[in-house]
């Protein structure tokens, strides 16, 4: 199917949910949506359309079909005329209720798409935003290794020819999971974000002196994913000791701004005779533990501190 950045078609949406179309032909269904939101349209049938966003899609659940019962026709001709409007994506019908006889005669005089569902409104609502969110997700590409460690989306980023990608060998092969390498697309969802390899790329990974392996068949369909959220950046860098790099931990926390999102990030120095393997694994594991509470740096610093004291009260 064809697709659009920041587009949805409504073909693509009566496809995905198996809804029903009781109105509209082909045409119509190439309709666009392009906010990840719906509208139920109480205030809009009853005459108040100030504020209203024309570009959702219309749920018209039982409380909307209550209320339109009690509605006269001239009235709702013109509540329907505003409701499909060429901004207005679509309708959907919940509860497989039948539509009213004037809004299917407007519709089809319009070739504008009313789809029906056996949903229940708000299953309908929460599921509908949920796959428009994900589909029409800020976007953005990325250059890097993405692998899952221990249930944590870490990013592997830095210059060319880091070792970003031995280093996912590496990992893979201790049981972790190739998700990208070498272009990571990245989605914003909600306050998340999700990465995923581009479909040419999907489970393959480039070694320098060896060329592209299958990760999937070399290791198993266990060692790829097709996605994972992005948890952690570990900024790969050339050791040089002229940089002071941060030795126990207690520095502020530095983050990387990912599609307006800030991701924890860690610069981790590269150097011969380091294993970088066993290095993120540890880098993920402390990470972890400061999820849960517990940091390291900050253990180890209270110990020092009440050890100057105890050093303090003995001489003083």
């Amino acid at each position: 199917m064809e697709n659009f950045e920041g587009k949805v078609r409504i073909r693509e949406i009566k496809d995905y949910f198996n809804f029903n179309v009781i109105c509209g032909n082909e045409e119509a269904l190439d309709r666009w949506v392009i906010v990840p939101d719906v509208n139920r349209p109480g205030l809009e049938l009853a005459g108040f359309y100030k504020h209203t966003e024309p570009k959702r899609i219309v749920i018209i659940g039982d409380k909307e079909q209550a209320y339109i019962e009690t509605l006269e026709e001239h009235v709702l001709r013109e509540r329907f005329e505003f409701l499909t409007d060429a901004y207005t994506p679509c309708i959907i019908i919940t509860r497989n209720r039948q539509c009213h006889p004037l809004l299917m005669e407007i519709a089809q005089h319009r070739n504008f798409p009313i789809l029906q569902t056996e949903l229940p409104t708000f299953r309908c609502m929460v599921d509908l935003i949920s796959f428009l969110d994900e589909k029409l997700a800020d976007t953005d590409s990325l250059h890097g290794v993405l692998v899952n460690v221990y249930g944590i989306g870490v990013l592997l980023s830095g210059e060319s020819g880091m070792g970003k990608s031995e280093i996912a060998l590496e990992l893979i092969k201790k049981g972790h999971v190739l998700v990208a390498d070498d272009r990571v697309d990245v989605f914003r969802i909600h306050n998340s974000l999700v990465g995923q390899p581009h479909e040419l790329l999907q489970g393959m990974l480039e070694i320098r002196g060896i060329g592209v392996i299958d990760v999937g068949k070399m290791f198993g369909a266990s060692a790829i994913l097709d996605k994972t959220k992005i948890d952690l950046v570990i900024y790969l860098q050339k050791f040089d000791s002229k940089i002071e790099f941060d030795r126990l931990g207690i520095e502020d926390e530095r983050y990387m701004d990912i599609l307006g999102v800030h991701v924890p990030k860690l610069d981790l120095p590269v150097k011969e005779g380091r294993s970088m393997g066993v290095l993120v694994e540890s880098a993920v594991t402390n990470f972890r533990l400061k999820q849960i509470g517990f940091n390291s740096a900050k253990e180890f610093e209270k110990r020092v501190l009440e050890n100057i004291e105890k050093e303090r009260q003995r001489n003083g």
